[in-house]
């Protein structure tokens, strides 16, 4: 069992940034795979970023690559999801998960076993 702890979100106008945090606790001695979601009201859950606790590789999807990174802090057992030239559009809750599965494979939310409680940002016009 692995705990997530999303922390970071907020209220930014258009054209900000902000730095999501995830923080794992529990069988954090086991590789994971640690993923960024976010799920807008009336949409479905989508893929934003993921990196791979070992090597490092990453993916993010195509609406944010050149905008959001992800990077990692093993010594802390923290995951980051740096966010920059926010759009409306990012508006969501932001969920931290994580998966013994790697990439490619998992940029699919129904492969990870464990999820935090997720938190919101909000990006005004």
């Amino acid at each position: 069992q692995v705990q997530l702890v999303e922390s970071g979100g907020g209220l930014v106008q258009a054209g900000g940034s902000l730095r999501l945090s995830c923080a794992a606790s529990g069988r954090t001695d086991i590789t994971y795979t640690m993923g960024w979601f976010r799920q807008a009201p009336g949409k479905e859950r989508e893929f934003v970023a993921a990196i791979h606790w070992s090597d490092g590789s990453t993916d993010e999807a195509d609406f944010v690559k050149g905008r959001f990174s992800v990077s990692r802090d093993n010594a802390k057992n923290t995951v980051y999801l740096q966010m920059s030239s926010l759009k409306p559009e990012d508006t969501a809750v932001y969920y931290c998960a994580a998966t013994v599965r790697a990439l490619p494979v998992a940029v699919h939310a129904y492969v990870y076993n464990f999820w935090g409680q997720g938190t919101q940002v909000t990006v005004s016009s």
